[in-house]
């Protein structure tokens, strides 16, 4: 009876655990056909075949595309602070708005780089400075604050050293919270291996023998 009960009690678990996957990747099937795919973001090779893997794939491709993008936010925000030092002591040093941008683009950590050569990229083409800033804050939100400042020091020269440091300030502050609300996450997400692996683990290995012996012995 226990030979028969265990595969059985496996198959609903399985069953029930695909439910959730399944209402995923109808949801996910609609998304991809109705939104369009941004225009820097290649998937990886594996995921481009997700119609081929049918509803997994689409889970997974849909769980990789979001996952990409909150790391990419992520080193964005980590990267922040660095990037307003620049640009602070580049305005502190007499340099204008764009020229300040320009020497922060050299030397800022890579992400935040490669948003500032996207914004020169757009002047050295004829384009306007302030336009492409509010491009930058509409593709980069995090990015919006450092624009705001910067376009409004373009258009009526309004001083952005003392808002630059205030950013700077705010955001450090806000990578301490988030540095403070995941260790304190970290305990909760250990139960979860031990609940569901440990333990059954161990039940395995000890009870599950005692039980079985003694049920072949009655």
């Amino acid at each position: 009876m226990i030979e028969i009960a265990i595969p059985l009690l496996g198959l609903g678990c399985g069953v029930i655990a695909a439910i959730p996957v399944v209402r995923r990747a109808r949801r996910s099937e609609v998304s991809v056909r109705v939104s369009r795919p941004s225009d820097g973001y290649r998937s990886p090779r594996w995921t481009r075949y997700h119609h081929a893997l049918g509803p997994v794939g689409r889970v997974v491709r849909a769980l990789v595309g979001r996952r990409a993008q909150r790391r990419a936010e992520l080193r964005l925000e980590a990267e922040l602070p660095i990037a307003m030092d620049l640009l602070v002591v580049a305005v502190g040093a007499g340099a204008p708005p764009q020229r300040a941008v320009e020497i922060a683009a050299i030397w800022a950590p890579p992400t935040v780089r490669v948003a500032l050569r996207q914004v020169l990229n757009v002047t050295e083409l004829g384009g306007s400075f302030t336009d492409a800033l509010d491009e930058m804050a509409r593709v980069a939100p995090i990015l919006a604050p450092i624009a705001d400042v910067l376009v409004a020091s373009a258009r009526l020269g309004a001083p952005a050293g003392t808002a630059l440091a205030r950013l700077g300030d705010a955001a450090r502050a806000q990578l301490r919270r988030r540095a403070e609300i995941r260790a304190r996450k970290l305990p909760v997400k250990l139960l979860f291996p031990l609940v569901f692996l440990v333990l059954p683990a161990f039940g395995l290995l000890t009870v599950a023998p005692a039980l079985i012996s003694a049920l072949h012995h009655l």
